[in-house]
Parts: C-alpha cells; sequence; structure tokens
C-alpha cells in the first residue's frame, strides 16, 4: 500500500473516531448506536404525544365543567321549572353548534351540566381566593373525559366514587375502567370477603386495556374538542379501497351523490363509524356503506342494522324512504357485497331497491380486483 494510500486511511479513522465506513453503509457499532437513536426518538414522541393529548383531555373536561357550571347557575336565577332548562340547552345547542359546529347537541350540552352536579365546587381545588383559572381547574381533573362520561353513567354514587378513586389510584385506560364498571367490579368487591386481593386484581390490566398515544390523540371527544375533521381509517389499504369504492358508485352514474366518509354517529356513551354514506336520488334515500378487511359475519349484520336505526332517526329526511345499507368484506381469499333491505315498510319497496341499486356481484367483483391492484403495488414498494 503506498504512503498516499496510508495517509488517506489515517485521515479516514480520524473523522469516524477510529472506526472505518466501508461506503455509505453502518459499522456494526455504527448500526447499534443507530438503532439506540430510534429507540430514544421513538419514546420522546410517544411520550410527547400521551403527554399532548392529556393536556389537551385536561383543559377539555375543565372547560365542560366550567360549560356545566355556568349552564346550572344561570338555570338557577331563572324559573325552577324543567322546560325552563330544556330550552336553555336547546337554544344553547342552535347557537354554540353555529358557532363552532360539532360538540355542542343537547346531550353534550346535558352531560356537561350533569358533570358539574356530579362533580361540584366542594370537590374541586379552588384558591383561597374562591376562584381559579382554567389551567388550575384542569389540573383537578386527572381523568380524561371520556372517562367522566363513562362514570357519568353509573348512577349509584358510592360506586361512581369507587370507580373514580381506582381509576386515578390505579391509572385505569378509559377501556379498562370501562370494562371494570360492564363487570360490576364495586359489587363484586363489596361483597367480596378478601377485598384487598379483589382490587390488586382489579388493578391489573389486560391485553385490550392500552390505549396507544395515537388513539388518545384520535379520540372522537378531541377531535371534536379541537374543531378537527375525524376523516382517518386503520389501515393505509382500507383507506385506498374505501376512496375507490366512492369514485367507482359515483361512475356508475348521477344518481348516487356523495354525503361523507368516516361519517361519525353517536349511540349512547359509544362512538361509530360508517365508512361512506351516498344518497341515491332515484330510490330518494341514503346509502351507507361499511367495509370489513375480514370475513363476513352476523355481528356485522347486526351492527349495520344499528347505523340504519340511527340514520332512520337522526340523518333521514321527512320526505325520504328509509336507508339502506350495503356491506362490503375484502377477504383475501374472496369478496362478498351484501345489502341491508330488512325493515323496509314492504317488498314492493325492496324489489324496487333490488332493481336500481348495483348489483351486489359487480361491487364485489369490482372490490376483488381493486384489492389485488393495491396489495400487488404495495408488495412492489416493499423493499428487500
Amino acid at each position: 500500500m503506498s504512503r498516499k494510500s496510508n495517509r488517506k486511511e489515517t485521515r479516514e479513522k480520524r473523522k469516524t473516531g477510529d472506526r472505518t465506513v466501508p461506503g455509505d453503509a453502518l459499522t456494526v457499532v455504527h448500526t447499534r448506536e443507530y438503532g439506540s437513536l430510534v429507540v430514544d426518538i421513538t419514546k420522546l414522541l410517544e411520550n410527547s404525544r400521551r403527554t399532548s393529548a392529556r393536556s389537551v383531555n385536561a383543559i377539555m373536561t375543565a372547560t365542560y365543567w366550567e360549560i356545566g357550571r355556568r349552564i346550572v347557575e344561570f338555570e338557577q336565577k331563572g324559573e325552577k321549572r324543567a322546560e325552563y332548562g330544556k330550552a336553555i340547552i336547546e337554544r344553547l345547542s342552535s347557537d354554540l353548534s353555529s358557532k363552532f359546529g360539532r360538540g355542542f347537541s343537547r346531550q353534550n350540552l346535558q352531560q356537561m351540566r350533569q358533570f358539574y352536579l356530579s362533580f361540584p365546587s366542594e370537590r374541586i381545588c379552588q384558591t383561597p381566593s374562591g376562584k381559579s383559572t382554567l389551567a388550575q381547574t384542569a389540573s383537578c381533573f386527572p381523568l380524561p373525559w371520556s372517562a367522566y362520561v363513562r362514570l357519568l353513567a353509573v348512577k349509584n354514587e358510592h360506586a361512581r366514587r369507587f370507580y373514580e378513586t381506582e381509576a386515578i389510584q390505579g391509572g385505569w385506560s378509559v377501556r379498562q375502567l370501562d370494562r371494570q364498571i360492564n363487570s360490576q367490579f364495586y359489587e363484586r368487591t363489596a361483597l367480596s370477603k378478601n377485598k384487598a386481593s379483589m382490587l390488586a386484581k382489579g388493578s391489573q390490566t389486560q391485553f385490550d386495556d392500552t390505549v396507544t398515544p395515537e388513539e388518545g390523540i384520535k379520540d372522537p371527544y378531541v377531535l371534536e374538542f379541537l374543531g378537527l375533521k375525524n376523516e382517518y381509517s386503520e389501515s393505509d389499504l382500507e383507506e385506498a379501497l374505501i376512496r375507490h369504492l366512492e369514485t367507482f358508485l359515483l361512475e356508475l352514474g348521477g344518481d348516487f351523490c356523495f354525503i361523507g366518509r368516516q361519517k361519525r354517529l353517536r349511540i349512547g356513551d359509544e362512538w361509530y363509524r360508517v365508512d361512506l354514506v351516498f344518497f341515491q336520488r332515484r330510490l330518494r334515500c341514503l346509502v351507507l356503506i361499511d367495509l370489513k378487511l375480514g370475513k363476513f359475519t352476523h355481528a356485522d349484520a347486526g351492527q349495520m342494522h344499528v347505523y340504519l336505526n340511527y340514520a332512520r332517526k337522526h340523518w333521514m329526511q321527512p320526505q325520504e324512504n328509509p336507508p339502506v345499507g350495503l356491506i362490503l368484506c375484502a377477504q383475501k381469499d374472496s369478496a362478498l357485497a351484501r345489502y341491508a333491505l330488512e325493515g323496509l315498510p314492504n317488498k314492493v319497496m325492496a324489489a324496487e331497491y333490488k332493481t336500481v341499486l348495483p348489483d351486489e356481484k359487480l361491487i364485489a367483483g369490482e372490490l376483488e380486483r381493486t384489492r389485488k391492484i393495491l396489495e400487488s403495488r404495495k408488495l412492489r414498494n416493499t423493499p428487500e
């Protein structure tokens, strides 16, 4: 080796801390260090997202408590009649919805009012002057708003306080809280002879209890509070299929009018999403489309009928016909499209729907073809 080559190699070693770098590839040492860097940044981002979700939730919870307080105090200045309170909620819902959009339905405002009544000022930390800022009030709500919504559904005050205390001390997620309430954990603990053992078991989390930072940020309540749109899918494949189906149905003719994608609906305290909603002009009805990446099950049909019942009550206009549902299953070995026509007023209408709506086999075939194209593209773009 020439002296010139030796000098060049020495300079390269000095630059890399006496470690050689073959071309642009990382050495074993560099790879290990880079892996640690990725882990470190990943933890930083996950912690930041959790912190962001907690901060937003705390401010949101404090805001809703303050809204509830103002509603109650305004009611106390007026007439002592239930009709008076209902009229206030009705008008307030209309005014706030026109200014801020979603999040201020009558049900939501009633929950805020009930939240203040169930968690009165005596239980909320206050400054010596008796007044507190929103940030100070926020520090008094360690649980997310979704948890307080779930707690409000517990009618027994002792049980409600029990679940609240255990959720705070045990660091329960909303899913864990919901599971414990559904399993009557309070009643079982009260009847148990070994209460300490019961409480210890209750603090143990299960796999489904975990809430990821992404789920915390995409919580419907958080999105609603921030005024953000809630259009996202669980996977790129699902989103691509939904977008293609939207285009495909619109291209079938001018009878399909697009209404919304990932349209949210709330039943009780649970949130659901309908993948696609169209209006069919000839049938004068809404068409709800739900996409499943797995095999069709009876639960899918039951869920669609829940959506249809909700749409009939809340989305259907007076002159429209009852909505119809389309369930699409895009499993790898086959595709399936099935209309939910049960519940229509008569068989004649069901037959008319069947005639006007696209053939199920046509939609299933298009779904299968599109899925294969998307998956083949994904494989081609996957680095070896």
